[in-house]
């Protein structure tokens, strides 16, 4: 029987990762009563330098007060341990008789359950919660905090395809989901016939900044303005990140575990570049949405809250089955929580099904609206502007 749990949060914030955090917490404590349950302070970082929290000394109240709040609340990380860091973070663990490690995030946290996995020698039970708004966790057809991201970003291109309306123009919207295509295709879901986003680039189809340019033009022919939703991991036919092609190699920033830094400002440039030259005297815009979607208060999903916490919950549940990732399933009609093998999801990208995109590449297709539209379902209904 488990008496110490230990809970962490990794990678990006979401609007619900404290749900999960606070599920898994509070199913500690229903069904280990004696346990204790420590927060990390900023994930595997604080489990090495020795900075917890005492979970299990929080009255429930306060606890769900924090479930309903977004971001990370105990902090979190993108430490990747090497050899020395995770005897450090076993050392960690150990000094503080953990028998159970619930991680929650997204590949890179996966990676480092797997890591950890690895060299504990089954010393203890290693878990992974998933958590991520790029939706590209393998084994899963959505992940926590995707369907408010998403929520956010159907909601951002609704309005600014009104705005767009009545002055007309072209308006370029990049976001955020790395190497996967899914936020960015969820701009479409609350999209009738001739509303934006008239145009979808994703990183699944290869980038052309010739044809991207022939089909803004095309749209703006047609409907007098042009509203598109670029993923910041558009790759171009080589296979390559645009942002690559754009930047020299000495000036890409990358992160702990090799991933180079999507979001900044040289992506935003190229395109009003390639915009100005190849469309002169159009009126555009170019905004990142950069951390908006992940974390809006207005904007969080009572289903994805709800699935949040249980997938928290289930992670504790089944520990004493060994580790293990939780994964959320769609089977009969229903989301689902089933645990897969830690080595499924770890460090894994899963990428948008082909399918969901027409043969262009720049619209969903019916399966991906069929898709979008069960997990994001429409919240408002406009009326028909007369322009």
């Amino acid at each position: 029987m488990p008496k110490t749990f230990v809970i962490a949060q990794g990678g990006g914030p979401t609007a619900v990762i404290n749900q999960t955090m606070v599920g898994a917490a509070l199913e500690a404590r229903k069904r280990y009563p004696k346990s204790k349950v420590l927060g990390a302070l900023h994930g595997v970082r604080g489990i090495r330098d020795g900075k917890f929290v005492e979970l299990h000394k929080i009255p429930e109240a306060d606890l769900k007060r924090i479930a309903n709040t977004p971001s990370a609340a105990l902090g979190s990380t993108r430490d990747k341990p090497d050899a020395a860091y995770t005897a450090q973070v076993l050392e960690g663990l150990k000094k503080v008789k953990a028998d159970v490690f619930v991680n929650i995030g997204g590949n890179d946290t996966s990676g480092t359950q797997q890591i950890l996995t690895d060299a504990a020698g089954g010393s203890m039970v290693f878990m992974h919660a998933p958590k991520t708004i790029d939706n590209d966790l393998m084994e899963n057809d959505h992940t926590p905090g995707f369907i408010s991201a998403g929520e956010f970003v159907a909601g951002a291109f609704k309005s600014v395809d009104l705005d767009f309306r009545a002055l007309p123009g072209i308006y370029i919207g990049i976001v955020m989901g790395r190497h996967a295509g899914f936020l960015t295709a969820a701009s479409a879901a609350w999209r009738d016939e001739d509303d934006g986003p008239h145009l979808i680039y994703v990183p699944e189809r290869a980038f052309s900044t010739k044809q991207f340019i022939d089909d803004v033009r095309r749209t703006v022919d047609k409907h007098k303005r042009c509203v598109v939703a670029v993923s910041e991991g558009v790759t171009t036919a080589d296979g390559k990140a645009l942002l690559e092609s754009l930047v020299p190699a000495d000036r890409l920033e990358r992160d702990a575990h090799g991933n180079i830094k999507l979001s900044g400002s040289d992506l935003n440039r190229a395109l009003e570049l390639a915009l100005a030259e190849g469309l002169p005297g159009k009126r555009a815009r170019v905004d990142a949405l950069g951390y908006m979607p992940r974390g809006y208060i207005g904007a969080i999903s009572r289903t994805d809250a709800r699935e949040a916490f249980r997938a928290g919950a289930f992670a504790v549940a089944t520990a004493e089955q060994g580790g293990a990732s939780i994964a959320l399933k769609y089977e009969n009609g229903k989301t689902v929580l089933k645990r897969v093998p830690l080595g499924n999801v770890a460090a894994k990208t899963r990428h948008m099904p082909d399918n969901f995109l027409d043969k262009d590449g720049t619209h969903l297709s019916k399966a991906g609206m069929a898709y979008f539209s069960r997990l994001i379902p429409r919240k408002f209904e406009t009326g028909k502007p007369f322009v």
